[in-house]
């Protein structure tokens, strides 16, 4: 009974040439959303750029100061102990010996 009279409901409007209501478009806060997001665009691209060059410009000011050495520390008796010799030789693998 609920159905017929629902169908009779949308054939009626449809004779009569009434169109259901349709949703209307969803609208953001700002009319101009398009300049807005052009122009928050823009922006970010332009502060990455300054961010990129000044980045680079103190790596290579940091870069180019020298730095200090530090004298070599002593050589204590307790450092690079061998109880048995590696299989590779009588220094560590990854050692090297530095002739002054």
């Amino acid at each position: 009974m609920a159905m017929a009279s629902v169908k009779s409901g949308l054939v009626r409007a449809a004779l009569r040439g009434c169109s259901r209501p349709t949703a209307s478009p969803k609208r953001g806060f700002s009319s101009s959303s398009q300049h807005d997001d052009a122009y928050e665009t823009a922006k970010w691209e332009k502060i990455t750029y300054l961010g990129i060059a000044t980045c680079t410009i103190l790596g290579i000011y940091n870069l180019s100061k020298g730095h200090p050495h530090h004298e070599e520390p002593p050589a204590y008796p307790y450092l690079h102990i061998r109880n048995k010799e590696f299989p590779w030789g009588p220094d560590g693998l990854f050692e090297v010996k530095e002739h002054h």
